[in-house]
């Protein structure tokens, strides 16, 4: 690691926060307008993605995860993120060499007949070495980094203290993220992946679900050899997904590619357990037969059985084009915020399920992406907290989706795929011919029927409570900021008190800044908690 000093990593953290924080009430107190915003956002994300790569560890999976979170933060900001790779230099040999002779003893070399000294691979957490079994066995050794205990745990302390500064005092983007469920997130998951005895039983786990799958190969481990330090594995070849040259040299199509890959993951998606967190290109790759080959399960994510049967409901309204059910699949997930208009919502989705992918050709894809980004932020959509790595998941293999058949419709590739696991689902079935019977003419018209004779009451509670909550919101907004204006007024007090040498003005401002940063947090912490009420008042 490039910087192992607590202090060192603690500061310029901390020193990047509050610059941050400075320059964003900067802007607000001055009313910047929108392309100055963008500017700064850049010049923010540039300088955010300079420091994680500088202090690596986990300060750069971080900035993965956030790179994910388009719904939440500034275009200009993700721009400068999202392609940031966990690639760190390899440790010295001798390093990897003692932690070795400490998990097998000193003649460690007696399980092996040769290790080689170069690693294969290098993360944050890991790196993996190739080496030869007695027998001639050629495995994979992935072995934990010198000092990474030590760095991850001074992270999370950073991190929670920065999750504090701006869970509480930093203008939060719509929706109000809850920072202490990410950060709880993000602890659970990185704590995973530091076990390698973990990953051993959940690559275990992962080849027991997956055996009666031929398209998919789990590497074999060697549980005798394993620590929690140190995890071998059987050496697997395969080629990157992304190797087009490669993949167009196989004996299964790319269209055929991408269904496996989809059989391989759905069920990961749609159903209660354990999914795939990390399937970057390196992390799934395919066998010269065309096999999805899986690796790497140290970041894993978990989908509660409440969640994954509105996930099977959402499929099924999306295949059935039963637009209203989606919606409400959404709702609950909590995808939509209180605010979201069920029709318009609607609309949106109906638009965006028909659009051809063959229109992109025509497309500048950038201008594409960033205006598909504006539309999110612009949305009352956010993807809540508990789903940032499932989310991480998907948006990663639809990438590799998109590259394997570009010509193809997502909806279309996936559709025999959903059916046949749906298949295999028993009774559920018969609930997707359900919904595809409710998304029929003759049925609309039912439902439209009936919208139309409540619609007039509908309307004037929902304007009512529109106006009650829209009247609220803006009294505790306001609040807040005279509260804010009012603490750094007190600040700027005390300090002019001391430069000056008068006892009264800074004792006077100390205990105007107390009150006032006493009521900011009152009044965030009555905010926060109306706003979960309002939300959970929406969905119910």
């Amino acid at each position: 690691m490039k910087t192992k000093n607590k202090l060192v990593r603690m500061s310029k953290v901390l020193s990047l926060t509050f610059s941050i924080f400075l320059q964003i009430y900067w802007y607000k107190i001055r009313r910047k307008p929108k392309a100055e915003w963008e500017k700064l956002w850049g010049t923010i994300g540039e300088r955010f993605r300079q420091t994680l790569f500088d202090l690596e560890g986990l300060l750069i999976k971080l900035g993965q995860i956030l790179s994910t979170r388009a719904d939440l933060l500034p275009p200009a900001f993700i721009s400068q993120i999202e392609d940031m790779t966990d690639k760190v230099p390899p440790s010295d040999w001798s390093e990897i060499q003692e932690i070795l002779e400490k998990e097998w003893g000193h003649l460690y070399q007696q399980h092996f007949q040769s290790i080689e000294e170069t690693a294969i691979a290098s993360a944050s957490i890991g790196e993996v070495y190739k080496g030869m079994l007695h027998d001639g066995t050629e495995v994979a050794i992935k072995v934990k980094r010198p000092y990474i205990d030590s760095i991850v745990d001074t992270d999370f302390r950073i991190l929670s203290i920065v999750m504090w500064f701006v869970n509480h005092l930093v203008p939060l983007p719509k929706g109000f993220m809850n920072f202490k469920v990410l950060f709880k997130e993000v602890t659970q998951v990185i704590k995973r992946e530091l076990d390698y005895s973990l990953e051993l039983n959940t690559i275990l786990s992962f080849k027991e679900r997956f055996k009666e799958m031929d398209i998919v190969h789990i590497p074999s481990v060697y549980a005798e050899l394993s620590t929690t330090n140190v995890l071998v594995m059987e050496w697997v070849e395969g080629l990157r997904l992304t190797n087009n040259e490669a993949i167009d040299q196989l004996p299964v199509s790319r269209q055929e590619l991408a269904q496996r890959l989809m059989k391989v993951f759905l069920p990961q998606w749609m159903e209660p357990g354990p999914f795939h967190a990390d399937p970057h290109p390196g992390n799934v790759l395919v066998s010269k037969e065309g096999k999805i080959i899986l690796l790497d399960f140290g970041m894993v994510g978990e989908l509660s059985k409440k969640d994954a049967g509105y996930f099977q409901g959402l499929i099924e309204s999306f295949l059935a084009k039963n637009y209203p059910k989606a919606v409400d699949c959404l709702f609950h997930l909590g995808v939509l915020l209180p605010e979201a208009e069920s029709r318009t919502i609607e609309r949106i989705l109906a638009e965006f399920i028909t659009f051809q992918p063959a229109q992109l050709k025509e497309m500048d894809l950038l201008a594409f992406k960033m205006e598909i980004n504006d539309m999110i932020q612009a949305l009352p959509i956010q993807i809540p907290t508990r789903f940032v790595f499932l989310g991480r998941s998907v948006v990663t293999i639809e990438g590799i989706i998109r590259n394997l058949a570009p010509e193809a419709e997502i909806l279309e590739l996936g559709k025999p795929v959903f059916m046949d696991w749906l298949n295999k689902q028993g009774n559920n079935k018969w609930l997707f011919v359900w919904q595809w019977l409710q998304s029929q003419p003759i049925f609309k018209i039912f439902h439209s029927v009936t919208e139309f004779l409540n619609a007039p009451q509908k309307l004037e509670q929902l304007k009512e409570v529109e106006q009650r909550r829209q009247f609220q919101f803006t009294i505790y907004e306001n609040t807040k900021k005279q509260l804010f204006q009012l603490t750094l007024f007190g600040m700027t007090g005390i300090a002019a008190g001391l430069y000056t040498s008068y006892d009264l003005i800074w004792q006077l401002s100390a205990g105007v800044a107390a009150v006032s940063l006493t009521g900011y947090i009152v009044c965030s912490y009555k905010l926060k908690k109306w706003m979960k009420y309002m939300h959970e008042k929406r969905r119910s």
